[in-house]
């Protein structure tokens, strides 16, 4: 039986995620200007309703594409370079 490594699980999650048009835009724009809100994020996109944005971010960052960090009631969120360098290197221009 062939045993799949950590590292394959994660990587089939990333792309899982990235499959998605609007996570993949997000990443895009996460790696073009670090550190925003989703209200920013919202604010950029066309037709995406802040509940929908907000199940992107958790897909995004539960593969380990994205960091989040808490700043006072907001939460701020960043490309994790580890991962997409690892994972996605084609995105790191």
């Amino acid at each position: 039986m062939f045993d799949v490594s950590p590292e394959a699980k994660q990587a089939v999650k990333v792309h899982k995620a990235l499959g998605e048009p609007t996570r993949y835009t997000i990443l895009e724009m996460l790696i073009k200007e670090s550190n925003l809100c989703p209200a920013e994020l919202e604010n950029r996109l066309e037709s995406v309703a802040l509940s929908t944005l907000s199940h992107h971010l958790k897909q995004l960052t539960d593969c380990g594409l994205l960091n989040s960090e808490k700043k006072g009631t907001f939460v701020h969120f960043s490309v994790n370079w580890e991962t997409v360098n690892k994972f996605v290197p084609y995105l790191n221009r």
